[in-house]
């Protein structure tokens, strides 16, 4: 089945790109995991599961993302159900998701957690089910976004609390008037990024969820800033994955509006890109931050 996978493909993808195609459409359609299919399982397969690859192929030669069409993306170690109305969940916020659990190990009850634009929810959802005694809300201005969200939590065996809330707007009374953490990847794609991004990305992934005016690349950070000073805790954390390009102009940001201990952390790709900072406590001190 690869051969063919493979000579459908090769005009456009490379052909470690099309391995690992190959082994989400097996996982997906026929149920083999990578093992199985190194093993040779995938040399049988049932007219019907035949069917659907070359449905997923045609697809797969618009470059629409094949976590979309499958419907369903992996976070985390977790499954999320995925589609056009959320970003395909990637690997740098599963880094950013492991910045808070290595911090928090142990939690106080009561410990709230804030997901700001918490799109598929995976952050929301992957702290919920790894975070024990965290207390979870998630917002999102898109009510299609929260739909998947609220299906991937359910999913997941996982209790989080959604509520519709555009942070531009006043704070909800179904949010909690303080919170120990708040957490988002917002939007921070400017318009001359463009000619960067791949052609699936563009063309599938939701706009509303990716880009700012390029007069205002730190838009949404400067604004959950602020709700940040309000609605955070003393001793409480703010977590950002941040642009490559603008993490520097955050972290500034941060610190100019009195945060304490702002921290910029690489990516697996060397990129700064995870933000953490501290509230201040009443009497001085800053949190002690992880050192990994």
């Amino acid at each position: 089945m690869f051969s063919y996978v493979k000579a459908q493909l090769r005009d456009y993808y490379t052909e470690s790109e099309i391995k690992s195609l190959y082994f989400l459409i097996m996982e997906s359609v026929c149920r083999l995991d990578t093992q199985s299919v190194l093993l040779g399982k995938d040399a049988q397969i049932f007219p019907e599961e035949k069917l659907i690859i070359e449905r997923i192929i045609e697809d797969l030669k618009k470059y629409r993302p094949v976590q979309y069409i499958l419907g369903e993306t992996e976070f985390y170690g977790l499954k999320f159900k995925v589609n056009g109305q959320v970003l395909i969940p990637r690997p740098e916020t599963e880094e950013l998701v492991e910045r808070i659990l290595n911090d928090f190990t142990v939690c106080r009850s009561p410990f709230t957690v804030l997901d700001i634009g918490t799109g598929s929810g995976c952050i929301a959802v992957a702290l919920a089910k790894f975070l024990p005694g965290a207390e979870v809300y998630a917002s999102d201005i898109s009510e299609k976004a929260l739909e998947v969200a609220r299906a991937n939590a359910l999913n997941n065996q996982t209790d989080v609390r959604f509520v519709r809330h555009d942070i531009f707007d006043g704070w909800p009374e179904n949010l909690p008037e303080q919170l120990d953490v708040i957490v988002s990847n917002p939007p921070y794609v400017t318009p001359e990024e463009k000619k960067d991004m791949s052609k699936n990305v563009l063309d599938c992934e939701p706009h509303q969820a990716l880009f700012v005016p390029q007069e205002k690349p730190l838009l949404f950070y400067e604004r959950i800033a602020d709700l940040a000073q309000v609605h955070l805790r003393a001793n409480g954390r703010l977590y950002f994955e941040t642009s490559a390009v603008y993490g520097k102009d955050t972290a500034e940001m941060l610190g100019s509006k009195g945060f304490g201990a702002v921290r910029l952390f690489r990516d697996i790709s060397g990129k700064e890109r995870i933000l953490v900072a501290g509230i201040e406590e009443r009497h001085g001190e800053f949190f002690t931050f992880s050192k990994q």
